[in-house]
């Protein structure tokens, strides 16, 4: 962890934001307290779409039907 004053972190933004960009972490200091930190963003997670598998997939009309006994007893209870 780097800290830095106000007026340096001014000066050299654009090389604490690559640090920061890079996995370190910057912390920003006012009359030497912290009063900020630059870390890195963590990566936007993907929107869901949603219809994307419609008229594809099918679902039989006894999707839901009890298993056979057969099967059931495979199963612990």
């Amino acid at each position: 962890m780097e800290s830095v004053n106000l007026y340096e972190a001014k000066n050299r933004l654009c090389e604490l934001v690559d640090r920061a960009a890079a996995g370190h972490e910057v912390v920003v200091c006012r009359h030497g307290r912290p009063v900020a930190r630059l870390t890195a963003l963590a990566e936007a997670r993907p929107k869901v779409r949603f219809g994307v598998l419609k008229r594809k997939v099918k679902v039989s009309e006894d999707f839901d039907a009890p298993l056979p006994p057969g099967v059931l007893e495979g199963f612990d209870r």
